[in-house]
C-alpha cells in the first residue's frame, strides 16, 4: 500500500495498449513517425490554439530544456523556494541554462504570491551590468504542496511577468490534476492566462516515461530541437515518447485517471481530519497531502505495510501522502483505519 509518490505506481493500461500498437512494425526514428507527427495538431485541439509540441522523457530534462530557451546564462529565472526546479533536479535548469540563478521566492502553500514577484523585481537590479538580468518567471501546477493557481492568479504573475519583458515557464508534472481540480479549459490556466510555455507530465499520471514541452510562444520554441538534441533527448525511436502522449490526451485519458487520484486524496484527507493528533498542512486541492501525525503513529503504520515520504522529522513529523490514477479505494479506507486505532492508542495512552 504505496503512497510515496505517483511516481510508483504501474502503467496504465491504455498506455501499454498503444506502445504493443506502436510496436508492430517498422517506423521512421527521430519523429518522423506518424504518432509524433500528428502530436502538435492533437495538442493544439486540447488547448484551443496552435501549438509547438517536443516530446522528452523526463520532468527534469523538460524543464531545465524549456528554461534554456528563455534564460540566457546571466539570467535570473523566479521561482518558489519549495520548486522542483529549485530543490529536486540537481542543478539541471543552471546547466543547461549555461548558468542562469534561481532567485527564490516565499509563499504560502509553495505558491508564488504576485506581490512578492513584484517586489523582487523591481529590485532585480535590471540593465545594471553587476547583476543576473531578470529573463523568467517559473511557476508549478498544481504545487509542491498539492494547490492550485486559480486562473486570475496565474493571469496577474503572467502580466507583471510579461510587464518586466519576462517569459511565462509552468511545471505542469501534475497539469491534468490542477485542471479537474479547476474544473476548467486546460487554456484558462496556460496561453490565456498569459503562459509561455508549459512542461506537462504524463508520468506520474500513467505514462511510462513521457512528457510534453509545449510552446505557446512558438517563437520561443526556434531552436529548442537543437537543444534537445544536444541534451541527448531526441529519441530515435520518438515513436515510443509520442504514443504515451498520444493515448494519454486520447478520450480524455489524461483527466479521468487525474480525476480518480485527486478523489482519493480528497476521501483520504477528509477522513484524515476528523481523527485526533492529525492536522493537514496544507489544502488538499490536487492529490498530495502533507499531514502532520504524531511519531508513534508514523512507525505504526508503517508496522501495518503503508509506504510513504516522511517531510519533516520533528516532535510532530510532516508526512506526504500521494494519490495515484489507480490508488484502490480499499487501501485508502485501510490507511484511515489504521490511522485512527493508532492515534486512539496514543490519545489513551
Amino acid at each position: 500500500m504505496n503512497f510515496c509518490s505517483d511516481n510508483v505506481t504501474e502503467i496504465c493500461p491504455e498506455i501499454i495498449a498503444a506502445l504493443i500498437a506502436a510496436n508492430e512494425r517498422a517506423m521512421m526514428p527521430y519523429g518522423a513517425d506518424k504518432y509524433t507527427q500528428t502530436l502538435e495538431s492533437k495538442f493544439s485541439s486540447i488547448f484551443e490554439v496552435p501549438v509547438t509540441v517536443f516530446p522528452v522523457a523526463t520532468g527534469s530534462a523538460a524543464n531545465a530544456l524549456a528554461l534554456s530557451v528563455i534564460a540566457p546564462g546571466y539570467g535570473a529565472i523566479y521561482c518558489h523556494a519549495q520548486s522542483h526546479i529549485n530543490v529536486d533536479e540537481c542543478g539541471a535548469p543552471e546547466f543547461y541554462t549555461g548558468g542562469a540563478k534561481l532567485v527564490t521566492l516565499n509563499g504560502t502553500d509553495a505558491q508564488i504570491h504576485p506581490s512578492e514577484l513584484s517586489k523582487a523585481l523591481e529590485k532585480a537590479g535590471a540593465g545594471v551590468v553587476h547583476h543576473v538580468q531578470p529573463a523568467a518567471v517559473s511557476i508549478t501546477q498544481a504545487t509542491e504542496a498539492g494547490t492550485v493557481y486559480l486562473p486570475e492568479e496565474i493571469g496577474e504573475i503572467a502580466k507583471i511577468t510579461h510587464g518586466h519583458n519576462l517569459y511565462l515557464h509552468v511545471d505542469g508534472a501534475r497539469f491534468a490534476n490542477a485542471v479537474v481540480s479547476l474544473d476548467c479549459a486546460p487554456a484558462d490556466i496556460t496561453w490565456r492566462a498569459g503562459v509561455d510555455v508549459l512542461c506537462l507530465g504524463a508520468t506520474k499520471n500513467g505514462a511510462m516515461a513521457a512528457e510534453a514541452v509545449i510552446f505557446f510562444n512558438q517563437d520561443l520554441a526556434k531552436t529548442f530541437a537543437y537543444r534537445r538534441k544536444r541534451s541527448g533527448h531526441l529519441f530515435s525511436k520518438m515513436r515510443y515518447l509520442s504514443t504515451q502522449l498520444e493515448a494519454y490526451i486520447t478520450d480524455d485519458l489524461w483527466l479521468k485517471n487525474a480525476t480518480h487520484a485527486n478523489q482519493m486524496a480528497t476521501k483520504l484527507a477528509q477522513g484524515l481530519v476528523e481523527l485526533p493528533f492529525v492536522r493537514l498542512c496544507h489544502p488538499v486541492e490536487a492529490n498530495e497531502i502533507f499531514v502532520e501525525i504524531p511519531k508513534s503513529v508514523v512507525n505504526s503504520l508503517r508496522g501495518d505495510g503503508f509506504h510513504f515520504y516522511v517531510w519533516q522529522e520533528e516532535t510532530l513529523p510532516i508526512i506526504r501522502l500521494v494519490t495515484a490514477f489507480n490508488t484502490r479505494e480499499e487501501h485508502v479506507d485501510a490507511l484511515l483505519k489504521s490511522v485512527k486505532h493508532h492515534s486512539l492508542v496514543d490519545l489513551m495512552e
